[in-house]
């Protein structure tokens, strides 16, 4: 039994390039590593909302080849210092590929427990801990992220040197479990899932209010983004608190720093996706309108 266990990719992981000597087109290296920090930051954002995560390469080394990446998480402006930051991301990256290599040919069988999913196809084996599994499910409606992990894919099989792919845990690990041979990842590079008739994005957004719901519901505010009028409640559970607390106070006029999410539809006939709601996920931070002060002699 080959078996990936993907709880040991927390804060970092390894990518094994298997090459025949120990070395790798920069090319390669650098566009699967580029990729796979857009596919990082594009789950972050579906996340982690008012984080931000940098993905850094810490070490080169031979295995055949291999760069050892790691996740550092910062806040954004946070408005509320008590929010925890889930260190999902590269689990969930890991998840993501091991999931989609195993679905390319045989029938997949998932077993979901209380505390993890397992991911069987024949011998093969993966071990996913439930809430890094219940995060890929959110992070794959991402087309960012999934147009980030497709980019993975055509980066590592475009390499005619590199003969398979895979994650360790350390840089003096054995090689990967389950190896992902370049025939699978051509297979995955050539599968572009077609987009929703629905989709959602998120958005960094100063938002200044023109009316303010004084109790929490799912009653719309008014908001001013980008000089048109836009309505969207606020869903935000710890705002609220602070909000009664009398720790901020709202006024029309005053700006919300939020994350904004942006529900779209798509025109069947043009393809084009346009704004047909909003909500409002996150507030980082409150700046009050200025006021003019009277003048005095």
């Amino acid at each position: 039994m080959r078996v990936v266990n993907i709880a040991q990719f927390e804060n970092s992981v390894v990518i094994h390039f298997d090459t025949d000597d120990t070395r790798i087109n920069a090319y390669t290296l650098a566009s699967t590593l580029v990729a796979l920090a857009d596919a990082a930051k594009a789950a972050n954002t579906t996340l982690n909302v008012g984080c931000e995560i940098e993905i850094v390469v810490e070490a080169l080394g031979p295995g055949s080849f291999r760069a050892l990446i790691r996740a550092l998480y910062s806040s954004s402006r946070n408005l509320f210092a008590n929010q925890i930051v889930m260190g999902l991301v590269l689990g969930v990256l890991g998840n993501y590929i091991y999931e989609r290599t195993l679905a390319v040919d045989d029938k997949v069988t998932v077993e979901v427990k209380t505390d993890e999913v397992i991911i069987q196809k024949g011998n093969d084996r993966v071990v996913v801990p439930r809430n890094v599994y219940d995060a890929t499910r959110r992070v794959e409606k991402n087309p960012q992220f999934v147009k980030a992990m497709t980019r993975t894919f055509e980066a590592v099989a475009a390499d005619e040197k590199v003969k398979s792919f895979g994650l360790v845990e350390k840089m003096d690990s054995p090689a990967p479990a389950i190896p992902i041979p370049r025939s699978t990842l051509i297979s995955l590079a050539t599968q572009t899932p077609e987009d929703p008739d629905c989709r959602v994005i998120t958005e960094q957004a100063e938002l200044q209010i023109v009316k303010a719901i004084l109790k929490k519901s799912n009653r719309r505010w008014e908001f001013v983004w980008r000089g048109i009028t836009i309505s969207a409640p606020v869903v935000h559970d710890r705002f609220y608190v602070d909000f009664f607390a009398h720790e901020i106070t709202i006024a029309p006029g005053d700006t919300l720093e939020v994350t904004l999410a942006i529900k779209q539809a798509k025109d069947p006939d043009t393809g084009i996706y346009t704004n047909v709601g909003y909500e409002v996920v996150e507030v980082h931070g409150h700046v009050p309108r200025v006021r003019q002060m009277p003048l005095t002699g």
